[in-house]
């Protein structure tokens, strides 16, 4: 069931069925999320089960300001809390250390526990509705299939879990794309996951370098658990092919033409920023925006729209190398993954 996330009754419903123990269809600024109650174990395995998700794959905590993380963190460094500052509410998670027996499914039993702040004014107005019944956050990982294209609507949420799912639409996501999501455990900010606040950005609010999983080698302890950041992930049915619009056109011309045959369902999608040249029936064509947060904005309805066209694949032009670029290409390479 979906209802208008800015009206009050919906508010109301909404947050009666995080009070009663039940999931939700939550707008945020990035994707959509399935969202319990973040300290409610029975609550949060529903979460899992609903997803078909690992429960020691942990979730991301979406807390309504600053106020909530004394619950959830046993510590916040100094660079942390510059970080909150500056960039909540907005597209940043932060993995600090849990405090024992506080959201330990939510956690996936990991000693560390991700936070995030969402902007979207309907995820606040859920969030500060249930703070103030002393529910401090809510559990919320991407409200689609385990490992599959996140939504960005409420009609791609409903697609995903049916009718029974309370969902509240706040429109398209106008980010797009998960969280950036910064390790706070080690003394130094590490990027686990990109998105579209940059290294840079993190790097002039808080003075210290962003250290990447790469440097993670020469530490004592793995990388903390983190959402996302497996191999493979976001990926539509499709088979997705990652190449250069030279390798692009080389493939298009090799399908050469279809022409006197009769039109029917595509098999291969295409999306580029360059312009390239086909003439076969068999593809379907989209242009990529030049601009990276409008491609980031648009990239998941635009894997789940070529898979409702039927394609077996999808070829998608690589990415500009620039760092503004890195929260695209990251979806893109575990899609393709």
């Amino acid at each position: 069931m979906i209802l208008p996330g800015d009206a009050p009754e919906s508010i109301a419903a909404a947050v009666e069925r995080i009070r009663a123990g039940g999931l939700l269809g939550l707008p945020t600024e990035t994707v959509y999320g399935l969202a319990a109650n973040a300290d409610d174990d029975s609550a949060v395995a529903q979460v899992f089960k609903a997803k078909g998700r690992p429960a020691d794959h942990p979730l991301i905590v979406h807390v309504a300001d600053a106020s909530a993380v004394a619950h959830y963190a046993s510590f916040v460094p100094e660079f942390a809390e510059q970080l909150m500052c500056a960039f909540w509410p907005g597209p940043l998670t932060l993995i600090l250390p849990r405090r024992p027996g506080v959201a330990n499914a939510a956690a996936g039993g990991n000693p560390t526990i991700g936070l995030r702040c969402p902007s979207h004014p309907v995820a606040q107005a859920v969030l500060k509705v249930l703070m103030r019944e002393a529910v401090w956050g809510l559990a919320a990982p991407s409200a689609n299939q385990f490992g599959r294209v996140s939504p960005t609507t409420a009609a791609h949420v409903q697609g995903e879990f049916g009718d029974d799912l309370l969902i509240l639409d706040g429109g398209a996501c106008s980010v797009g794309i998960e969280s950036t999501i910064i390790d706070c455990t080690r003394g130094a900010p590490v990027l686990l996951r990109p998105g579209a606040i940059t290294p840079k950005q993190v790097q002039v609010v808080c003075g210290l370098p962003v250290l990447s999983k790469d440097d993670l080698e020469t530490m004592a302890s793995p990388a903390p658990k983190a959402s996302g950041t497996l191999d493979s992930h976001y990926a539509p049915h499709a088979t997705v092919r990652l190449m250069t619009a030279k390798e692009l056109q080389k493939a298009l011309t090799l399908l050469g033409s279809d022409a006197g045959q009769p039109a029917g369902r595509p098999s291969i999608a295409l999306y580029c920023r360059t312009p390239l040249a086909t003439v076969s029936h068999q593809v379907l064509c989209r242009r990529m925006p030049a601009d990276a947060s409008r491609t980031a904005q648009q990239l998941f309805a635009v894997l789940r729209d070529f898979d409702a066209h039927g394609v077996s694949q999808i070829w998608v032009e690589t990415t500009p190398e620039s760092s503004v670029w890195d929260g695209v290409r990251d979806r893109l390479q575990r899609a393709a993954g």
